[in-house]
């Protein structure tokens, strides 16, 4: 398992093992995302249902918000905001190289934070954001008309 931290209330990583729930809420996680859709995975361990069950055993909040690679929509940075703004923090989420859950946190902070911060604070993390940026702007700019 691969921790890596975006925010104070969310952290990302590649692909984790169904025993690795358990060390999550050990670590004070409380909240588990699911970013990778069950159709990628072979392995019926690592599938949401079995990581859902896994995440209630430990205490933790569970959500599947799958992001299909090329896929970003507005829709889907809508839900993946609407689960930080009531889930219980910090948040965990993953992917299969944690790419896509960094992507989400990018997207949902657009208009909130400087858009060069956001592409440092990828980085730091292992994750270049900066193919990203003309969908930032785009949305940052479409946050402020909107609210």
């Amino acid at each position: 398992m691969d921790p890596r931290k975006l925010s104070d209330h969310f952290s990302v990583a590649p692909q984790i093992e169904p025993e690795d729930v358990a060390k999550l809420a050990e670590m004070g996680f409380r909240t588990l995302i699911t970013n990778r859709p069950d159709e990628e995975i072979e392995d019926e361990d690592h599938r949401s249902a079995n990581m859902a069950k896994l995440a209630a055993k430990a205490g933790m909040n569970y959500h599947y918000l799958p992001y299909y690679p090329g896929e970003m929509t507005f829709d889907l940075v809508a839900d993946y905001e609407a689960i930080m703004k009531s889930a219980p923090k910090p948040a965990f989420g993953y992917c299969r190289s944690g790419t896509r859950s960094s992507h989400l946190w990018g997207m949902s902070q657009a208009g909130r934070m400087e858009l060069d911060k956001i592409v440092e604070t990828a980085a730091n993390a292992g994750y270049d954001h900066s193919s990203l940026m003309p969908v930032l702007k785009f949305y940052a700019t479409r946050r402020g008309k909107n609210g």
